[in-house]
């Protein structure tokens, strides 16, 4: 038995993927399973609830398990990172040992001990010496930037990338780094599970370009096809660097500070042993990992979570909102708790458009399809197919039917004139009180500084139109089983 944790996170949810598609027995180590609602592998996982910071959580978690992945980093939900770190590691090191675990697989961060390392850097290495401080062997696998949405750093650089035609960047854009595929990252992982020769180890992991962060910053640029002009300053101290992050980036000050620090040391592969201890690992090129995170976009694979969201709550209508950004997309997705069954619920999101409309503020949409008209779009002159059936590929107003799964999911793809590519999706949760969840999520990956404008601009009209929408579903679907329940 393999457990997981950090198993609501990027690399954590590729991982049991992969795990599970090797036909691996998965138990995964969560804070609060309500998380895990949604995830393909829900169902196929054995969930136990419990935090590395509560080391009597643990015991249980470790019952029977081998080796366990310790994919954990306390820095975006603590304050002293540093110190919630250390606890975490030595509570999970000390409860490993006690039920006999045998291995512990952890990821932690790429840096030259001779070198001054930042507190983020010094403390990714430091649990990993805390792991194995009571006796089980740890394999400790050190990787710079992960290509693919998997760390934050790659997330500034992209959204930077994405939104600003001119840069103004400091020195340490020069700084040498050895940026690794997410593929690769689980290549190693899943393959660490079977090779003993990795076993007590530290072990550096990179692609196989070493570049610097300029031109990550200039091959983002034109994998996207964005004209983009990098001017270095001196000036820029990593206090300013973080505010300017937090102003154009989903990525908060507090979070963007202690990777800016980071990002000043170079980060390249020193020891070779990788390629010895795995030799049919071949790590792909800085590109080849670009463009696999790209085709996910351009074949329309909605992402199904991100960092750092905002979120506040809409106790009027029971609603949960979040906003937040990730593959390269903005996300405002909301939440709300519907007193009726899923088929309802499913019955009124594949009634909306056509001669129905779109139940709340239709005139708006209305609006917004003459616009599109206007500047040679399609409107929503096409209406739908059926007045209530629909499927995969039919058109439905100026919206495209991408996938749907009966009872359970719907998205749209957006085929509007719009600075970007646009989705609305849908998404049922059934509870075993009998009411849903209804999650509504709009996407929008926004092509340059027009884009991005677009989305803020009509943001105030969104969120007025998407609130109202989800609000009218949650009332339509409970009158609708309330005459459904009245005898004839």
């Amino acid at each position: 038995m393999i457990l997981v944790t950090g198993a609501t996170g990027y690399v954590g949810g590729r991982l049991i993927n992969r795990l599970l598609s090797e036909n691996r027995n998965v138990r995964v180590l969560v804070r609060n399973p309500e998380r895990l609602n949604g995830r393909n592998w829900k169902d196929q996982v054995q969930i136990t609830t419990g935090d590395v910071l509560d080391q009597s959580s643990l015991q249980d978690a470790l019952v029977g398990i081998e080796t366990a992945y310790y994919l954990v980093h306390s820095m975006l939900g603590q304050e002293d990172f540093s110190s919630a770190d250390r606890t975490g590691a030595q509570n999970f090191g000390m409860a490993a040992h006690e039920q006999g675990v045998k291995r512990i697989i952890y990821l932690g961060g790429l840096g030259d001990h001779d070198t001054k390392l930042s507190a983020h850097l010094q403390s990714r290495q430091e649990t990993g010496a805390m792991l194995a401080e009571y006796g089980v062997p740890v394999t400790e696998f050190r990787a710079a930037i992960i290509v693919g949405s998997g760390s934050l750093s790659f997330e500034m650089i992209r959204h930077l990338t994405e939104r600003l035609p001119v840069m103004v960047t400091p020195r340490w854009v020069n700084n040498r780094i050895q940026p690794i595929g997410i593929k690769n990252v689980i290549d190693y992982l899943v393959a660490a599970l079977d090779n003993q020769s990795s076993k007590g180890k530290i072990i550096e992991i990179g692609g196989k370009d070493v570049l610097t962060y300029k031109s990550m910053m200039s091959g983002y640029a034109k994998a996207r096809g964005l004209k983009r002009f990098i001017i270095n300053v001196p000036v820029l101290t990593p206090r300013l660097s973080s505010y300017w992050i937090h102003f154009v980036t989903p990525v908060s000050s507090t979070i963007a500070r202690p990777l800016i620090d980071g990002l000043k040391t170079e980060v390249v592969v020193k020891d070779s042993s990788a390629r010895t201890i795995f030799p049919n690992i071949h790590p792909m090129d800085y590109k080849s990992a670009l463009d696999r995170t790209l085709e996910r976009l351009d074949a329309g694979i909605v992402p199904t979570s991100w960092t750092d969201a905002l979120s506040s709550s809409q106790p009027d209508i029971q609603d949960y909102v979040t906003l937040g950004s990730s593959e390269g997309m903005i996300i405002e997705k909301r939440t709300i708790l519907i007193d009726a069954e899923p088929t309802s619920v499913f019955s009124e999101i594949t009634s909306l458009g056509g001669n129905r409309g779109w139940l709340y503020g239709n005139w708006l949409w209305q609006i917004r399809g003459f616009i599109d008209r206007l500047i040679g779009g399609i409107g929503l002159r096409r209406g739908r197919r059926h007045e209530t059936a629909l499927r995969v590929g039919d058109s439905l107003d100026f919206w495209r039917v991408e996938d749907l799964q009966t009872n359970l999911s719907l998205r749209l793809k957006a085929e509007m004139k719009v600075p970007g590519k646009a989705w609305l999706q849908f998404h049922i949760n059934a509870l075993s009180s009998g009411q849903s969840l209804l999650s509504q999520t709009a996407f929008f990956a926004p092509r340059g500084l027009p884009g991005l404008l677009y989305w803020y601009l009509l943001y105030p009209i969104h969120k007025i139109i998407f609130r109202g929408l989800i609000g009218k579903l949650k009332a339509n679907s409970e009158l609708r089983l309330n005459t459904t329940d009245k005898p004839s």
